[in-house]
Parts: structure tokens; sequence; C-alpha cells
């Protein structure tokens, strides 16, 4: 017994590393960057290569002048940068953009440690933060020019959540064909990037149910168009890719539960009485913040350990 070695976690080792994850989170995207490109133009492939661009030299950048070990190679950066970019109109200024990048890199993600000491996803937190400073830029939305390749014209064509009452098909929504974010719109090419990740074992599908199937139950009791509801704003993507982060989410399967249910219910509360037609990305910041009081209630029991109960006399005498 004195040859065994007590060492903190992971304990169980295998070959998946960072950058594997990270790629394969890539090749989920692609999907929804084709379709965006396809919908919105070629300036909004352009804009996702810039924001991924700009989050990796701003990694490399804030590593160089701060002298800690460059990281960029991992490719969590050109997973912030390419969630990012889809999360953007396609008509928004770039300096726009590379402020967004600027603000989940270094500030969200760096200045807390580095990639897994963040306390919120950083693309998440980088389109509220440009939400509330541009919000002009934010809410104008390019209408879909399907199949040109030229610049997307700077409209202000509602989204469905905008404007209920000049609603397009479920088909024309289920294809994307509807004004929004570059990756927000397409929802077949989003669960088509979702299913990767569940295939390959890389997310837990209790997360994006829970929080999809709660936004239902409430609109179905709210009396809203449910199917509308599903398919509009970026609660797909937001279910699928950021709700699912790794170091920002619940350790636990119950936990994971509670966390999607609670974004359910966030989004729908702003949705239906809030002065924001969406939801999503305030709900999975807040829930990013309640995730370490979630996972101390829900914490499973260490293997091994014994539980010690108070006696009933000891637990009377507190009474």
């Amino acid at each position: 017994m004195s040859q065994l070695l007590i060492e903190p976690s992971p304990h169980i080792r295998c070959t998946l590393t960072t950058q594997k994850v990270m790629l394969n989170v890539l090749i989920a995207l692609l999907p929804a960057v084709i379709a965006g490109t396809w919908l919105f133009g070629l300036r909004a492939l352009v804009l996702v290569v810039l924001c991924a661009t700009f989050c990796v030299l701003s990694e490399w950048l804030f590593n160089k002048i701060t002298k800690r070990k460059q990281t960029i190679s991992d490719l969590s950066a050109v997973v912030t940068g390419v969630l990012l970019g889809l999360n953007l109109p396609p008509s928004l200024p770039i300096y726009m953009a590379a402020i967004g990048c600027f603000a989940a890199i270094v500030v969200v993600k760096q200045f807390f440690g580095g990639i897994g000491q963040n306390f919120a996803n950083p693309a998440i937190t980088a389109r509220i933060v440009l939400m509330l400073s541009f919000g002009r830029y934010m809410t104008t939305w390019s209408a879909p020019i399907v199949g040109s390749l030229t610049s997307p014209d700077a409209v202000s064509s509602a989204t469905p959540l905008a404007a209920p009452d000049v609603m397009p098909s479920y088909l024309d929504m289920f294809l994307g064909i509807r004004a929004g974010c570059i990756g927000e719109t397409c929802i077949a090419a989003l669960l088509l990037g979702g299913l990767y990740l569940i295939v390959r074992g890389l997310i837990d599908p209790v997360t994006p149910v829970a929080f999809i199937g709660t936004v239902a139950l409430c609109a179905l009791v709210g009396g809203h168009d449910v199917p509308m509801q599903l398919m509009s704003g970026g609660l797909v993507l937001g279910a699928f890719f950021m709700a699912t982060d790794y170091s920002t989410t619940p350790l636990t399967r119950r936990g994971k539960l509670i966390f999607g249910v609670g974004c359910g219910l966030i989004t729908s509360a702003i949705r239906f009485f809030g002065v924001y037609p969406e939801g999503v990305s305030f709900s999975i910041l807040i829930m990013n913040i309640i995730t370490p009081l979630i996972d101390r209630y829900v914490r499973p029991q260490p293997f091994g350990a014994k539980v010690k109960k108070t006696p009933r006399k000891n637990r009377e005498a507190v009474q």
C-alpha cells in the first residue's frame, strides 16, 4: 500500500486532445459556414474568416506580451472566432467584429487564465458586448441573397422574432431563407453539425434537448407558434454549439439537464416578456455564471467515499 501514489485528476487518459476536439467542432460548424455563404454572399464568409484570424492574433499577441506559452495550436481561438462570426449580421463593419474578437479572447478567456478557466463562453459574451455597444449595427439584418457571391445590402429586414406578423414558411425557416445572423438561419446545417458532435461523442445531447424542449413547451403553453419559435433566432446554434461548452457548463448529466432547462426558461422569458426579441445569448451567459452553483449541489459522490450521517439524537438536539 505504501507504493500507491495520490495524484490530481485526470486519472483516465486517452488520445483525445484539445486540438482534436476543436478540429471536430470546426468540422461540425462547416455546414453552417457554407450555408451562411450561400445565403448571404461572400462577405459573410470573409467576416467569419476574419473573426477567426482576429481571435488567433489576439491570443498570440497576449501570450507574447505576457510571456506565456503559445496556445494557438490547440485551435480553441479559431473555434471562438468562427462561432462569433456565425453570431454576427453579415453587414457588420469589420472593426466592430475585431473589437468583439478582442473581448472574447483577451477579456473573457485570457484574463481569467486561458482555455478551461474562463467563466463564460467567449463567443456569447463577445456577442452581448457588441449588442450593447453597437445595437443599431447588430440589429441591422440583411435579406438572404441565395446563390449570389456579391455583398449583401444592409437592409433593415426584420427577423421572424422581431416581426411575427411577417413570417416566412416553415420550409424557408428550415433552409435559412430569412433574415438573421450568418450562422443561425439554416436549421438543416446546424442539425447536421450537432448530430455529428453527438455521434462523435463530443457533446451530451441532454443539454440541447433540454434547452430546445423547454422553449417548445413554454411556447406551447403560451400559445405561440412552436415550430417558428424553435427555428427562429439563434436557438439551435446556441443549444448545440455554445450551451455545450466544456469549461462553462456543468459536469454531471443532471447538472447539464438543469443547465438546459434554465437556458430554455430564460430564453422564453426574454422572448415573450422582455424588450429583446431574442434571449439565447443572455440565457447562456446567465447559466454560465450559475454553473459553479449547479456543480456544487449536483456533484457526484466520490467512488469509495462514505457519507457521514448525523445521528438522529444530534439532529433533534439541533432542532
